[in-house]
């Protein structure tokens, strides 16, 4: 068993420790033998920094955009008895089965021609939406879908709870591992979209990845293995916050 996991593990992480070593050498060709060096890293710092912050707010605007808006939808789906609702469901899906591409394409030609809106931090945010909504509405629905969770909001109605009684205190809290870790899975899928946000963006509007494939086309490696350790030193606190969260509330609210 251990050495299938030291296996799968060293196959993960082997080509993404090179790849950040790679951005900390004077010369890739050369290997370690050319010396260490951070000229890298504070060239990628200068030319892309402004897209950490704009993917981080980006991402964090997704999760409250698919929190307010897939919440209430995977309860009405959940309870909803009408074939319709399942066909909305599938419809909602759409977007993760096509390419990325094509929905950005969509929304290009759906609003392309508003040109405050298509050159703003906001046409991003649409696409993130549409993109990751179906995770948090899927993942969220699972939970309220579960039957004692069914018995129990029944038993809030019958002692005459209200409808924002029966859903903030008594359902939000009983999936609140679920809604946790749709949101994280919404902040993961957010940073690391790329080819929706690639035919979105503006040059005012780049975020992490759209850089790093701009650092890329510098032809030179060391400019991008440096940029994928800029990145993964952004993500990983961040991913390690969240999860250390989730562990947090699915120890004191999950039973």
């Amino acid at each position: 068993m251990w050495l299938v996991m030291a296996t799968v593990t060293l196959f993960m992480l082997a080509p993404m420790l090179l790849s950040v070593l790679a951005g900390l050498v004077q010369n890739y060709g050369q290997g370690l033998a050319s010396g260490l060096t951070t000229r890298w890293l504070a060239e990628v710092w200068a030319g892309y920094g402004n897209t950490v912050l704009m993917s981080l707010l980006l991402a964090c605007a997704c999760v409250a955009m698919t929190l307010v808006l897939g919440v209430p939808c995977a309860y009405a789906l959940a309870r909803s008895r009408s074939p319709w609702a399942r066909h909305f469901e599938e419809l909602l899906t759409l977007p993760v089965a096509i390419p990325g591409l094509a929905s950005a394409l969509a929304l290009l030609l759906a609003y392309g021609s508003v040109a405050a809106f298509r050159q703003s931090f906001a046409f991003i945010l649409v696409g993130h939406v549409v993109f990751t909504l179906p995770f948090m509405v899927r993942m969220v629905g699972s939970a309220l879908r579960r039957q004692e969770l069914v018995a129990l909001e029944e038993a809030a109605r019958s002692l005459g709870a209200s409808f924002t009684q029966r859903f903030l205190g008594v359902l939000v809290p009983a999936v609140l591992p679920a809604i946790v870790a749709a949101c994280l899975m919404v902040f993961t899928l957010s940073m690391g979209e790329f080819n929706l946000t690639w035919m979105l963006h503006t040059p005012l509007t780049r975020t992490l990845p759209v850089g790093l494939a701009d650092s890329y086309a510098s032809m030179r490696i060391e400019v991008g293995s440096a940029y994928t350790l800029i990145f993964l030193i952004v993500i990983l606190p961040v991913m390690w916050l969240l999860q250390a969260l989730g562990h947090f509330i699915e120890k004191h609210y999950g039973k």
